[in-house]
């Protein structure tokens, strides 16, 4: 099969120029630059060449290097001589930051520190981007703006953030070359035939860069694992890890430092014993750690809720080597055939875990609601808990919902507990949706594997069991948040706030083509909850919730109560599953401070020597926000592997977008996205409608809308940038 170039890469197998040698003996002339660039970007006033030298302890002899340097940044323009000492230069802004390229080539520096603050990220066209790659640290001058956008270009590459790609290797005579797997790195890799380890053509490998290239010569590499058969799920969802950066081993001392715990006995101190409570803990058939137990009695016309969360913070002390690597994952990450934990399984499985039939540490909110669901009393206690009972979703369904007779008399002690869960959690639930609390409707794909081949995506079934545990622990995490936040006590709230009135406009105007008429009040959560009720069940329900939701600012984690627009909810934050997020580990250390009344600074919710909850509450948003794309990234790879052999197949679905070069489909049943371009609508001349979204023949006056149900035909999977391309078949659904 001949060889090609993909996605208009060119093969670097040609570009085997020598670069000049630029001196004997230690060269550090290249190696400096970036640390000097940085150390004046950082410096308060200008530096000498003396206290350069000594700040990178370079030796009497290694100063014409130096020198050297100096005077190639000068030359530049990057740096600027004042007497005898140096400083960034002045004039053009400057600013430190991080390159998030796109797949087009072009990027965006997003300033770091105090810059952050000052305005929006700055544009860099593809020709200014001085050989960066994307995730790299970069000193960026800005150059000017453009409609209100700063612009600019890089001086220097401070810090490389890829230092390992990987990617297809294709041989050829000299060696070869792997085709980065990401199309966010520009330029296919070469490789040496010394360097190649034996991998065969179409091998997924990964490969290491030893020379970042210049604007003469392409990037080289060297392959230091291969990966195997390109086309299986295993394959295909190590690539996504990789590709994130995603940690995927424990360090030999947290391994350690796990295996020398000790469970809690049923003596321990200064618990309060909770064993004798039916607690069951409700996940899914497929769950091994269980991190949230209830428990629901009644007391007269009231209920008394005990929510009992595994107590991670009694094995994780803060600093301790499992608590720093925890907090550098931030979240567990779920795959469609692996789990990279946040706490190693000794903890998550084992220790924390609230297994059926053994005594468990816990941490336990104690809420009483009255008789409309109101709450009105709360306290908590570390406890220990002994759960009855391992329910499923599906079975818990059976019992209060579908009222099945055979599981009711399997359970029958424990039917009476779960019926007040019931009861409460609907009121919960009638008071939530009063305040305006949001109920989006969208199933999650769910990937269904069968050795190396990718079986089935379909739907994530819920049931009213999922919304049950929803409820209760809806309930637990307003509860200590408005306690923490009235004791004034610091932690991380997951904050939500009001969606951006330019995507609150685009909404507008969509769900006008929709056809639904939009509440004449004020924008607030009641007001989105309306229209959501509006489409509710009707065939653009999906489409108004999925644009909704689109809507919506991203939530995050922050010090600053700014409270949760989605819920309704003054206070919020996340309590509930320590064992997988480390948030919630955060809000356990300061309430276990508060009940140990200790001052408000006296809490170490965070490792080190750092207190600072806004750099934590950032560090932990961008790890959740890396945990969602890189499930996205590996359900996006399953979908191609799913249809990859069924090019030609006819599918049902439902245009999800609209734009001037084609429509956005998905398809039923399995959410699977793809886009038929207008290159494949050969049929007629398509004009684009943007205000009612959509496409209309010139010739025939045909239309096709946001909403349209349609029949599509697979054309392409294109493995690289995991995209699959469609056509439109000849019959339109009503």
């Amino acid at each position: 099969m001949p060889r090609r170039c993909i996605r208009g890469r060119k093969p670097l197998a040609k570009a085997t120029k020598k670069r000049r040698p630029s001196g004997g003996g230690r060269n550090i002339s290249s190696a400096l630059k970036a640390p000097v660039l940085e150390l004046l970007a950082k410096a308060d006033d200008a530096l000498s060449e003396t206290e350069i030298a000594r700040t990178f302890g370079l030796a009497p002899h290694e100063l014409v290097q130096l020198r050297t340097v100096l005077a190639h940044l000068l030359e530049q323009q990057a740096i600027e001589k004042k007497g005898k000492r140096f400083a960034l230069a002045a004039g053009q802004g400057r600013l430190r930051g991080t390159l998030d390229l796109t797949a087009k080539g072009s990027g965006f520096a997003i300033p770091e520190g105090e810059q952050a603050k000052a305005g929006k990220d700055v544009y860099i066209a593809a020709h200014n981007l001085n050989g960066a790659s994307h995730g790299d640290t970069i000193l960026v001058a800005v150059t000017g703006s453009h409609r209100g956008h700063r612009e600019g270009r890089v001086i220097q590459v401070l810090r490389r953030a890829v230092t390992q790609i990987c990617g297809i290797f294709t041989a050829s005579g000299g060696g070869g070359y792997v085709t980065p797997d990401d199309d966010r790195f520009p330029a296919t890799l070469l490789i040496r035939k010394k360097d190649t380890l034996a991998a065969s053509d179409g091998m997924a490998v990964v490969a290491e860069i030893i020379d970042y290239g210049s604007e003469r010569q392409g990037p080289i590499g060297r392959i230091v694992e291969l990966l195997g058969e390109a086309r299986t799920p295993s394959v295909q969802i190590r690539m996504a890890v990789l590709q994130a950066g995603l940690r995927e081993r424990f360090p030999a001392e947290v391994d350690a430092e796990a295996a020398g715990l000790l469970p809690v006995t049923a003596c321990a101190e200064g618990r309060q014993d909770l064993r004798h409570l039916p607690h069951v803990t409700i996940d899914g058939e497929t769950a091994r750690d269980f991190d949230d137990a209830i428990c629901v009695e009644r007391s007269g016309d009231q209920f008394i809720l005990y929510v009992s969360i595994a107590d991670v913070s009694h094995y994780v002390q803060t600093g301790s080597a499992i608590d720093q690597e925890a907090y550098l994952r931030g979240t567990s990450v779920y795959l469609p055939d692996r789990v990279l934990p946040m706490l190693p399984e000794r903890l998550a499985n084992d220790l924390c875990s609230l297994i059926p039939d053994q005594d468990r540490p816990a941490f336990t909110a104690i809420l009483r609601f009255d008789a409309t669901g109101r709450r009105i009393g709360a306290s908590y206690t570390k406890s220990l808990i002994r759960s009855q009972q391992r329910f499923t979703y599906t079975t818990v369904n059976q019992l209060l919902y579908l009222n099945d007779q055979e599981a009711r008399a399997a359970h029958r002690q424990l039917v009476p507990m779960l019926e007040c869960a019931g009861a409460l959690t609907g009121l919960l639930k009638k008071r939530r949706l009063e305040r305006g609390s949001l109920e989006f409707n969208l199933p999650e794909p769910e990937v269904t594997l069968a050795g190396e081949s990718v079986a089935a995506i379909h739907l994530a079934e819920r049931n009213q069991a999922h919304l049950l545990i929803e409820d209760c622990m809806l309930a637990a995490n307003e509860a200590v948040a408005e306690t923490l936040a009235k004791a004034k006590h610091p932690v991380l709230y997951r904050i939500h706030e009001h969606p951006d009135p330019a995507k609150l406009e685009v909404f507008t105007e969509a769900a006008k083509a929709l056809g639904l008429r939009l509440p004449q009040s004020e924008v607030n959560p009641a007001w989105f909850a309306q229209v959501i009720e509006q489409a509710r069940n009707s065939p653009t329900e999906y489409i108004v919730n999925n644009l909704l939701l689109r809507t919506m600012q991203q939530a995050r984690y922050s010090p600053d109560n700014n409270g949760h627009f989605g819920l309704a909810a003054p206070y919020y934050l996340h309590f509930t599953s320590p064992i997988r997020r480390y948030p919630d580990l955060v809000a356990h250390r300061v309430l276990a401070n508060l009940l140990a009344c200790q001052a408000p600074d006296h809490a170490r919710p965070l490792p080190g020597k750092s207190t600072d909850l806004s750099e934590g509450g950032n560090h932990l948003s961008h790890c959740e926000r890396k945990a969602i794309e890189v499930e996205r990234n590996g359900l996006a790879r399953c979908a191609c592997l799913l249809l990859m052999d069924r090019i030609g197949d006819i599918f049902t679905a439902i245009i999800s977008g609209v734009t001037a070069f084609g429509l956005y489909v998905t398809l039923d049943d399995s959410s699977i996205s793809g886009m038929v371009p207008l290159t494949n609508m050969t049929d007629d001349y398509y004009l684009h409608d943007s205000r009612r979204y959509r496409l209309i023949g010139e010739a025939s006056n045909r239309m096709y809308q946001l909403g349209d149900r349609v029949l599509v035909r697979l054309e392409q999977v294109d493995f690289t940038s995991r995209r699959l391309s469609f056509s439109l078949a000849p019959r339109s659904i009503a």
